[in-house]
């Protein structure tokens, strides 16, 4: 019997089949399951199945593995496409799958290399060659026709024992480290333990060595922040008639809440642009005034011709308490996209999309970019280093908008287009990991959750339910310092990634 089933899963179409299965897994291993050990096994048991595998046939393998991944852990992807898209459900889940698919290409492209420079399983392909091509593609992936940094290996970690190695070389370095730990495991299928045993105490010591390695101190202030979730159905966010509804509710939610420092409502809390509300703008300006706060709300601004994404800061700029409010509406203080999601805020092919369902005709999918790096927002004296939605998964413009006197970094976000789905969860594990890399607390404020305050550690503290509106208040105490991350960036993980994919190639060709 268990001769047969051998057989059986060496047969090249189990192959595949056990291959989707070990990539399905890993979904597990990201909110809101956090089983991170099971990113390890399943990523070990496609590393040994694989082994004896032609390059082609990794390919293959390495593709049905990327499937299983990218189908599962984004299957949420579907929700927005058919619920809010006017898509049918057969035709969003065959979207999200072509998306799965596209997305599979990278480890599949890993997978053909490392068969390629290193064809036998031995230290060099599971120790060396492996994690190096994991962590170029998982790069490569965030980067590539805008890039979706969505479930990198690193992000496994986010509630697992590695965390902290993170601000020393980011979450593409936790990446290198968990594919580096599922090859070890690997090895044990051959009987050769002595890599994992070497790794695991020197992992160990990395991890507790890696808070020396950090700047980051208190700096003995604290600020008072009251996040506020509107909870606005989005079927109602683009609605004409329910824009004053809208902006009544935050104003509303706030109002008992003035004697925070930093009041903060989420992205496009504001659904207008911002000419059209001026009376609303300058009357919350005159009220923030009074109340000696700052209202950082996200809203679409207009410059010309050109229509963004944007934070604006309402009421008092440098001081906590002064004798005017500082907001002009002329786009000083003011924070504009520069990632923005394909379809959901700019159509590629538009003249080719648009026509062919209300999913590529979505309202505000024309904005423009903002610049890469911007000034940090200023409110009642503090400065804050802000993300909306999509961009917090992008470090490297975390990283360079960040500078000596941030005190704050800020997400917003609208994760109502995804329903009950995962996705917000994983959206704010992603969040997490900023905060670890660039050791300042983290405050997100959303329509819908997740709602909540994250420490430089990566640890949240408190946050507000999900689909409920309401407004967390929370004391938060600031930092100074720098991480290693916040100094070196993710590149000497790529250049290290990168020197031992060439070594590998002038091996093989050499040999």
């Amino acid at each position: 019997m268990l001769n047969k089933f051998r057989a059986l899963a060496h047969h090249p179409r189990s192959k595949l089949v056990l291959a989707y299965a070990a990539g399905a897994i890993t979904a597990l291993s990201f909110a809101p399951y956090s089983i991170w050990p099971l990113y390890l096994i399943a990523l070990a048991f496609a590393l040994h199945q694989s082994a004896s595998l032609a390059p082609k046939q990794a390919f293959k393998y390495w593709l049905s593995f990327g499937f299983g991944c990218f189908s599962v852990g984004i299957s949420w992807v579907h929700v927005s496409m058919d619920v809010y898209g006017g898509m049918p459900l057969i035709a969003s889940i065959a979207l999200m799958a072509l998306l799965a698919l596209y997305l599979a290409l990278y480890p599949a492209l890993a997978g053909c290399l490392m068969q390629r420079l290193a064809p036998k399983t031995s230290l060099l392909r599971n120790l060396l060659v492996f994690p190096a091509l994991w962590t170029l593609t998982e790069w490569a992936r965030g980067w590539v026709l805008t890039g979706f940094p969505w479930l990198w290996a690193g992000y496994s970690q986010t509630e697992g024992p590695l965390k902290p190695i993170a601000s020393m070389f980011g979450t593409l370095g936790l990446s290198f480290i968990v594919a580096m730990l599922a090859g070890a495991i690997a090895l044990l299928a051959f009987k050769r333990w002595q890599s994992l045993a070497i790794a695991v105490p020197v992992l160990a010591a990395l991890t507790f060595i890696a808070p020396l390695t950090s700047q980051v101190t208190p700096n003995g202030e604290t600020i008072k922040v009251a996040l506020v979730q509107g909870n606005i159905p989005q079927s109602m966010k683009w609605d004409p008639d329910a824009l004053w509804p809208t902006m009544l509710k935050y104003m509303d939610l706030s109002r008992p809440e003035f004697s925070a420092d930093l009041i903060i409502w989420p992205e496009a809390a504001i659904p207008a642009p911002e000419y059209m509300v001026k009376d609303f703008l300058y009357n919350a300006n005159k009220v923030a005034n009074l109340n000696d706060t700052a209202i950082v709300t996200g809203i679409i601004s207009n410059h010309g011709d050109a229509f963004y994404n944007s934070l604006i800061v309402l009421g008092n700029y440098s001081h906590k308490q002064q004798s005017e409010a500082d907001y002009l509406g002329d786009g000083s203080n003011e924070f504009k996209k520069h990632h923005l999601l394909p379809i959901g805020e700019f159509v590629p092919f538009e003249s080719l999309l648009r026509p062919l369902a209300p999913f590529f005709n979505l309202p505000m999918s024309s904005f423009n970019r903002g610049d890469f790096t911007q000034p940090n927002l200023n409110a009642v004296g503090h400065q804050i280093s802000p993300a909306i939605c999509y961009e917090i998964a992008f470090p490297e413009q975390l990283r360079a908008n960040m500078n000596d006197n941030t005190d704050l970094l800020l997400t917003v976000s609208n994760d109502a287009w995804f329903g009950t789905s995962n996705g917000p969860l994983q959206h704010m594990e992603i969040a997490q990991m900023r905060s670890v890399e660039l050791g300042r607390p983290l405050v997100r404020a959303t329509n819908n959750g997740v709602t909540a305050v994250v420490d430089e550690e990566g640890n949240i503290t408190q946050q507000l339910p999900q689909f409920e509106a309401g407004v967390l208040v929370a004391d938060i105490a600031l930092m100074k310092g720098h991480t290693l991350f916040t100094t070196i960036g993710q590149w000497p993980v790529l250049i290290l990634s990168f020197l031992i994919a060439l070594a590998a190639a002038i091996r093989k060709k050499v040999l």
